[in-house]
């Protein structure tokens, strides 16, 4: 089993993977992605997104972050994925499945999936400018408006080229309203060869299971589930499943952690609001992150964070 930790745009950026992939159970990680136009992008702009680039591609716990693009035109996609891989990640990530009216409105993420003769075309491009030992991906979801082509835009992305697909098991149209349709990426299954991927709706433990048992996967990615549970990834990865997380104690280092490399990295208008929506998450799981969330919620700025924090948070870090 591959656990894989999902691209979130705004919310699961590198900031957020640091940390996360210190708890464990994470195998890869997959970055926001980086929207593609019509320009080559410089080296600076990629290492801007996925800092790990720098770094052998690996979290700072070792994990691989593997890029992702997002656009449109397969000349101006495979241009930037032949100068992303020479900066020597394990491959490169396809966006097939952004739900963002913004992106969607330009041709990009989800609504590619109206057209699976482009899927092929950008996939085949990109598999020809990226080297060979480096691998090609992609996600996508299981439509736009709904998922009677699924099969045909899968198939499409693995004559491609590509080596690995994920299927968040819902359309555009879906959006994150519960449930995710993982049944279709069984019968999805039932016609590729490359590997899938579930993605949608995977909380719990039991989440995971009943995943794994309906779409026949044995690989899964996590996103909103992780983020809320940083220990769900390490809890599924055990052979038994077993209850065992991150006690509200033992997340307390991980919040001060965050909040420093929030500092260090994130525009000063921006800091606060990276710790509320983290805590908002949180609370699905932690009652004491709904405490948190309401004490620091009128903060804005980061001095008082900070000063909560000394009272709060790095005291029982001990």
């Amino acid at each position: 089993m591959t656990l894989l930790l999902a691209p979130m745009e705004g919310l699961l950026d590198f900031v957020l993977r640091d940390i996360l992939t210190r708890v464990g159970g994470v195998d890869r990680c997959v970055s926001e992605f980086i929207r593609i136009t019509d320009t080559l992008l410089p080296e600076r702009v990629f290492a801007k997104y996925v800092p790990e680039l720098l770094h052998g591609s690996k979290t700072a716990s070792g994990v691989p972050v593997r890029p992702q693009l997002l656009g449109s035109d397969p000349h101006c996609l495979a241009e930037n994925a032949a100068r992303l891989a020479a900066m020597g990640p394990d491959g490169v990530d396809l966006n097939f499945g952004c739900p963002a009216k913004v992106v969607n409105r330009h041709g990009g993420g989800a609504a590619l999936l109206q057209d699976p003769d482009l899927l092929f075309t950008i996939v085949s491009q990109v598999r020809r400018a990226v080297p060979m030992h480096q691998a090609v991906s992609a996600k996508m979801r299981l439509g736009f408006n709904d998922d009677t082509r699924a099969e045909e835009c899968a198939l499409a992305i693995e004559a491609g080229g590509a080596s690995e697909l994920v299927i968040h098991a819902r359309t555009k149209q879906d959006g994150y309203r519960p449930p995710a349709y993982w049944e279709r990426i069984n019968d999805v299954r039932q016609v590729v060869k490359m590997p899938l991927v579930a993605n949608g709706e995977i909380w719990t433990a039991a989440d995971a299971r009943a995943c794994r048992a309906t779409s026949g996967c044995d690989s899964l990615m996590l996103g909103r589930g992780m983020v809320a549970n940083p220990g769900l990834a390490l809890t599924i990865a055990d052979d038994g499943f077993s209850p065992k997380g991150l006690a509200w104690v033992e997340l307390l280092p991980l919040i001060a952690d965050f909040w420093q490399l929030v500092q260090t990295h994130m525009e000063r208008r921006q800091q606060t609001g990276r710790l509320k929506q983290w805590l908002n998450l949180l609370q699905r799981v932690y009652p004491e992150a709904q405490r948190a969330f309401e004490q620091v919620r009128t903060f804005h700025d980061p001095a008082c964070v900070t000063r909560w924090m000394a009272a709060n948070i790095s005291p029982l870090e001990n």
